[in-house]
């Protein structure tokens, strides 16, 4: 292919940008249609001077011209080979495309088009644009088939004026006719203002399709978060019931071997005394059968002689009769099982009511919106109440654990694992969850947080201060503005109050911090995915400083 092109670049007339025909070579040594560079040269004749069309090189006189055999018979050639029909198809101009208006026979493909000279270029005759020191200012763009839209329909002249009065593109003569006295500017400078406007919405639309990105991003973490929870809840929850089962099974085993050994015992004491009786029984059966054979005797004189060998009836063991209790056995086993049976489905329904509302509970989609006035967000007012086990040394906790103020001489509070041992911070004792609003009141320069319970608190590193690290995000407050800190810290323009309002959304992963005088402003606006309970925290630099929760409204 590459080879064919060559060829035929070879063979072309620079003029008409064909395979030449009836080929003539100028005694600079490049070939022509002999057509071609004879229009181009009958178009020099007034000057006198002929020159190439390709390398400019100037003949005087005007050269005779002789058809090169040679070049005619190689193109013949080369149309015979047929090399020619498929390379440069692609350049020709079809009906879809813009066609380069100075080609002469077969069109090529305009590349650009000139908004001055109103003409479409492809890329040989586009050169003298390129190249003319008076063509080089001339507005280039993309070809464009509707040049003609670009002319006044009335006077025949460019629009060049835009009326902002009508709203549409003029010429000169326009501005001096019906048009004189408006609102007028430069097509140019109407054009910058409205892709200034162009780009401000464009930017408005890349930030909206950013944040929708991210909240599309932030559900399908959700989805997974979801599944993965539901997941190991299933999990967990049949291994639980397993173990119930099992343990429930046990102790109906423990039951039943319990009453087989009784039972067991029982029957063997019964059995015991069964045997005596009938022992006993067949000795005085025996006694009996003597007794009555010695009253069967006729003689007086032996039965007087024989009676007095008889034994004594010695005393029996066991009373004359079995004093049977009234016990009903093991119907008090089965009774008591029962109501063991009674109370755990009283259990399992009351735990059920609870299991079941926290399946319900789980609601990733909140259906209210987010408060827009401050009388929204006192909907959702929280009492915050410092937590004093948390409190560094030089922190004094008042007015009910809702006021800290940073002194200069330690507090003689006791040792514990959670205090802050480097950072003058301290965090409530509420454990933050759901919707929550809250309101502090600052004087100097103050942190206002919230954190995860499982901050560090031993020790000065960024992973113990507000804001500095992956559990903590923190507004550093002060009287020249604000600073948002989450892991890095970030300078924020906005109108400073000295009360700054927190809004926690904690399910839909929502951290707001507004500056609160007659409106509400917003200092900075998170959007996240909460991992664990927050807590509202506090952290001084300075001597002297102080917040103070306010209670709710």
């Amino acid at each position: 292919m590459e080879q064919n092109q060559l060829d035929q670049e070879t063979f072309s007339c620079s003029i008409c940008l064909d395979l030449l025909k009836d080929p003539v070579t100028i005694p600079c040594g490049h070939s022509y249609c002999m057509n071609c560079i004879k229009s181009h040269w009958d178009k020099e004749d007034q000057k006198g001077i002929h020159s190439c069309p390709q390398c400019r090189e100037t003949f005087t006189p005007k050269p005779a011209l002789k058809k090169s055999t040679v070049l005619g018979a190689l193109v013949e050639q080369l149309k015979k080979t047929e090399l020619q029909a498929a390379p440069a198809d692609h350049c020709y101009a079809g009906p879809e495309d813009v066609a380069c208006d100075f080609c002469t026979e077969r069109k090529l493909k305009a590349i650009k088009s000139c908004l001055v000279c109103l003409a479409s270029y492809c890329k040989n005759h586009l050169q003298s644009h390129l190249d003319v020191p008076g063509l080089k200012n001339h507005k280039l763009v993309e070809p464009n088939k509707n040049l003609h839209e670009n002319i006044c329909s009335k006077h025949d002249k460019l629009l060049e004026i835009f009326c902002r009065t009508d709203q549409k593109c003029i010429c000169s003569f326009c501005l001096l006719d019906e048009h004189k006295g408006h609102d007028t500017v430069s097509a140019a400078a109407e054009r910058a203002e409205r892709q200034r406007e162009l780009e401000e919405r464009r930017g408005n639309i890349q930030q909206r399709i950013q944040d929708r990105e991210k909240d599309v991003k932030l559900l399908q973490q959700e989805v997974e978060a979801i599944s993965h929870s539901a997941d190991k809840t299933v999990e967990d929850s049949e291994e639980i019931f397993t173990q119930l089962i099992r343990l429930l099974q046990e102790r109906s085993s423990d039951v039943k071997q319990q009453i087989r050994s009784q039972q067991e015992t029982e029957v063997s004491r019964v059995k015991d005394v069964e045997e005596k009786l009938q022992q006993e029984i067949t000795e005085l059966k025996r006694k009996d059968a003597e007794l009555e054979q010695l009253s069967h005797t006729e003689d007086h004189n032996q039965f007087l002689l024989n009676y007095p060998s008889l034994p004594a009836l010695s005393e029996s063991t066991h009373s004359s009769s079995i004093n049977i209790r009234p016990l009903r056995h093991f119907e008090d086993v089965a009774a008591a099982v029962s109501e063991l049976r009674d109370k755990l489905q009283d259990v399992l329904r009351d735990s059920w009511t609870n299991i079941s509302l926290m399946v319900t509970e789980v609601d990733v989609l909140l259906s209210e919106p987010e408060p827009k006035s401050r009388a929204d967000f006192l909907r959702y007012s929280c009492q915050i109440t410092l937590d004093p086990n948390t409190a560094h040394k030089k922190l004094v906790l008042s007015e009910g654990n809702r006021k800290v103020t940073a002194m200069g001489q330690p507090q003689s509070y006791p040792s514990h694992p959670e205090r802050f041992t480097d950072y003058w911070q301290v965090l409530s004792k509420e454990r933050l969850t759901g919707r929550c609003y809250w309101e502090v009141k600052w004087r100097g320069r103050v942190f206002v947080a919230v954190a995860y319970k499982s901050i560090s608190r031993a020790g000065g590193g960024n992973e113990c201060g507000f804001g500095g690290n992956d559990k903590s995000w923190a507004v550093n407050c002060y009287l020249d503005g604000y600073q948002f800190g989450h892991n890095i810290w970030t300078s924020i323009s906005s109108l400073v109050s000295s009360r700054v309002g927190v809004y926690l959304d904690h399910r839909a992963g929502i951290l707001s911090f507004y500056s609160v005088s007659g409106s509400m402003t917003l200092i900075h606006r998170v959007q996240t995915r909460f991992t664990e309970p927050l807590h509202a925290g506090v952290w001084f630099r300075w001597t002297g400083d102080a917040v103070e929760f306010c209670k709710p409204k």
